[in-house]
């Protein structure tokens, strides 16, 4: 990977924003500059990382260095916390030595790009202008597009890996998965695979090769363990005995992209899924625990909604013998009582739209109102949404009869009921919500009885309150 970072850098035409070759240094001040210029440029020109490389002539001649940054001193401090006290804010940088040859010793300094304004050196904003570090104060145009796109870059166009060459790209993401799932030929040669694949945002173009973005590595990695960044984001399933976590049979971690193995991770679910026989439409059959739309749905939602921004962690699907719980990082972004009815606010907006595109999800805004409806149809407890900060889980319970459900489980259904009601342009009233739990005409009070409940907790209300027939009223979410 070093080696061919160093001889990209050197196969371009010249040093330029993103790249600069010493020999020695001589000017740890300098240096200093060099570090916030190089961040600053490589904000500017949308890149994930800039490059200094001692070692290397100005003639791009690979002669060396004597220079040790990890050891020297600048007085009586360490020359990286010098470097570093004096950059605001502090960016990343991490120094790589490489012996290219027996006698012939390189360092390599990978600086960040800047991120949320320009980085300074000793309370100065630094610029490349060709091959020169100035102060970009004299040049406010530039000044006013870092700090634009230092606020707006997003994890799915941060870069999974740099630097790397064509076959690399294709080694690393499944290509042939994107052109089927597309249902476009698979081209000829991979100049023309690449330009698809950067036209999509999957991968882009560097002076140092091509980097492949979150995006495209999440979507289409070969194997997401390849990829440092997001290698924690690999979806997990837990099989459990019973009904709580003391006894899992079996434990599983996806290592594909999310659209190359979405298929195969529902086919695997659904095959271990357990059968009930519930009652529709007056009719017994036999059918899965949940249907296979609604776990499709959840589940995509898990995925394209998480906050890749938490680390450590990664989609959890958890299988007992009478529910499954779907848990990703992050919280809705909507208020939970309104995640049915309101459009989904997504962090990932491109990785959303592509999923969609492919098929795995249905279109914006009715994925949760259709699991709503499964559940109605198919006669099963209501589904829970749990969030916090730091999770949204989604829980879809196995089929039970209306006269085993909870309080509370009939309580958030005529909940739910009533807002899929309502974004259909229709009141609830006590005879939608009979045929919801299967309840007999002659037994009106019982669907009466929880409609109070529910009123009285403030979910819902009248539609309207002159209507003192409680057979015939006509309810309403509470705050429509």
């Amino acid at each position: 990977m070093l080696m061919t970072i160093v001889n990209n850098c050197i196969d371009l035409p010249d040093e330029n924003e993103i790249v600069e070759f010493k020999v020695n240094n001589s000017d740890p001040e300098n240096t200093g500059k060099i570090i916030s210029a190089l961040a600053n440029s490589a904000c500017l020109s949308d890149q994930s990382c800039a490059y200094l490389i001692f070692g290397i002539s100005d003639e791009k001649k690979i002669v060396g260095t004597n220079f040790d940054p990890k050891t020297m001193k600048q007085g009586n401090e360490p020359l990286i916390n010098w470097w570093n006290q004096r950059l605001n804010p502090k960016v990343e940088f991490e120094i790589y030595p490489l012996n290219y040859s027996q006698d012939v010793t390189l360092y390599i300094f990978r600086i960040q790009a800047a991120t949320n304004r320009p980085v300074a050196f000793s309370n100065i904003n630094y610029i490349r202008i060709g091959q020169q570090n100035r102060k970009l104060m004299d040049y406010p145009d530039k000044e006013r597009r870092i700090w634009v796109n230092a606020n707006k870059r997003s994890f799915e166009k941060m870069i999974a890996v740099e630097g790397v060459s064509d076959d690399s790209v294709l080694k690393l993401l499944d290509y042939p998965s994107y052109f089927k799932l597309t249902e476009q030929p698979l081209p000829q040669n991979k100049q023309e695979i690449i330009t698809q694949l950067i036209k999509e945002d999957f991968v882009t173009r560097a002076p140092t090769g091509f980097n492949i973005t979150n995006l495209g590595a999440v979507l289409f990695a070969s194997s997401l363990s390849e990829f440092e960044s997001i290698k924690r984001k690999q979806v997990r399933l837990i099989i459990y005995k019973g009904r709580d976590k003391i006894d899992a049979l079996q434990e599983i971690q996806g290592d594909k992209g999310y659209s190359v193995g979405f298929s195969s991770l529902i086919k695997f679910l659904m095959d271990r899924l357990p059968t009930n026989e519930i009652l529709k439409d007056s009719i017994r059959e036999e059918i899965k625990m949940f249907p296979e739309i609604a776990l499709r749905e959840v589940i995509a939602n898990a995925l394209i909604h998480q906050d890749f921004d938490m680390h450590g962690t990664g989609p959890v699907i958890e299988l007992f013998e009478n529910r499954i719980e779907i848990t990703n990082p992050g919280n809705t972004l909507v208020q939970i009582d309104k995640i049915i009815s309101d459009p989904p606010i997504s962090r990932n907006e491109k990785l959303a739209s592509v999923m969609r595109r492919l098929g795995f999800c249905e279109e914006r805004g009715c994925g949760i109102d259709r699991v709503i409806n499964l559940s109605e149809t198919y006669q099963l407890p209501p589904p829970e949404f749990e969030t916090t900060n730091v999770f949204t889980k989604v829980t879809l319970f196995a089929y039970k009869p209306f006269v085993k459900m909870s309080s509370e489980e009939k309580i958030r259904a005529t909940y739910q009921h009533c807002v899929l009601k309502y974004i259909t342009k229709e009141p609830m009233t006590n005879s939608s919500l009979r045929k919801r739990f299967s309840i007999k005409e002659s037994n009106y009070p019982i669907a009466s009885r929880i409609i109070r409940e529910v009123l009285d907790l403030g979910l819902i209300k009248l539609m309207d309150a002159s209507n003192k027939s409680k057979k015939d009223s006509k309810y309403v979410p509470s705050w429509a």
